[in-house]
């Protein structure tokens, strides 16, 4: 079974947090909620939102529904702000106390982010947040640098798919350490079949081209797939050159 989390966007609808120059902290919370989403889902993980649209709701049910879905982590996505524009920059967590697993992981998250060029500020204590507080799971809430910060918004909005795959990265290095989870692997089917012969035939051909290819006998059906990568990348580049041959694929996570 797939560990889950809950990927929370910080504000909403009426609520905008930080505002600077007619930026609003929900819209960069949401766009890159989702971006970090996708990320972990590729690997594997069980995701939910708190919200995927401009919707408003309290810091009680935003932690209540991750409470309710029993997921395995809360991560809050937010940006941070300063009295003073351009005063301050950087990225920091919060975590209900330092101690455990979600310690472990808001200074992964921290120093991902740090090696695209943040300001690492470090992490914090900080129990009087509700949805830190409130969370029955290991929490952690991210400032992903100031929206009051020209610097940080430069390199939030040249950077926002790193930036998703940084914070992806904390949260899959952490549970790779703790032994929670493997990272996934991905094979390319190329044809399923009930007769052995026809998988056997296609498997020939596509070792005579140079394919890594190999039959999967299970379920009454033997399945022709090609490679094994540890990364969706090199699959995604794997299926190209057999679509280029002619074949049909399909990526498969293994």
């Amino acid at each position: 079974m797939p560990y889950s989390i809950m990927l929370d966007a910080g504000h909403g609808g009426r609520d905008p947090g930080a505002v600077y120059e007619g930026r609003q902290e929900k819209d960069d919370a949401l766009q890159l909620t989702l971006a970090i989403g996708e990320i972990l889902e590729d690997y594997g993980l069980d995701v939910e939102y708190t919200r995927t649209t401009d919707i408003y709701e309290t810091p009680s049910q935003k932690a209540m529904e991750a409470n309710n879905a029993d997921v395995d982590f809360f991560i809050s996505i937010h940006r941070n702000s300063n009295p003073t524009p351009n005063s301050a920059s950087g990225v920091e967590s919060l975590v209900y106390n330092k101690s455990g697993l979600k310690l472990d992981m808001a200074e992964n998250i921290n120093e991902q982010l740090e090696s695209l060029g943040f300001v690492n500020l470090g992490v914090k204590a900080r129990p009087n947040l509700i949805v830190l507080r409130r969370t029955k799971m290991p929490a952690v809430l991210v400032e992903v640098g100031f929206i009051n910060s020209d610097s940080d918004n430069a390199l939030f909005d040249e950077s926002l798919e790193d930036i998703a795959q940084a914070i992806a990265d904390g949260i899959l290095d952490t549970l790779e350490l703790e032994g929670q989870i493997e990272s996934p692997g991905y094979e390319i089917q190329v044809g399923s079949f009930r007769n052995a012969k026809y998988a056997s035939n296609l498997l020939n051909e596509l070792l005579e081209q140079g394919f890594p290819a190999r039959i999967v006998d299970s379920d009454g059906f033997f399945r022709v797939r090609v490679g094994n990568f540890i990364t969706l990348d090199d699959a995604v580049a794997m299926e190209q050159s057999l679509k280029r041959a002619g074949y049909p694929t399909v990526i498969v996570r293994t």
